[in-house]
């Protein structure tokens, strides 16, 4: 898992969700689901803190601190 990236595992994730509430796996299948869902989870915070820890250090002013500021935001874009 360490070489997959963050937006595959997020799609996996989400497949495994869909087939679980379909309600057609058997009750093992829904388990070793859970257990694959559990396991991204924890693979996608992982990278969600890391990149949260990379955008601190970027946003960090010359003393040290970090200032908390909101994303620019393009007139496309939706609120």
């Amino acid at each position: 898992m360490a070489k997959d990236k963050f937006e595959e595992a997020l799609k996996k994730l989400e497949e495994l969700v869909k087939k679980m509430e379909s309600g057609d796996l058997a009750l093992e299948d829904s388990l070793k689901a859970f257990e694959e869902g559990i396991r991204l989870i924890r693979f996608c915070t992982g990278k969600l803190d890391e990149a949260e820890r990379r955008v601190e250090i970027l946003i960090k002013d010359g003393q040290g601190n970090i200032t908390p500021a909101p994303f620019p935001r393009n007139e496309g874009d939706a609120v």
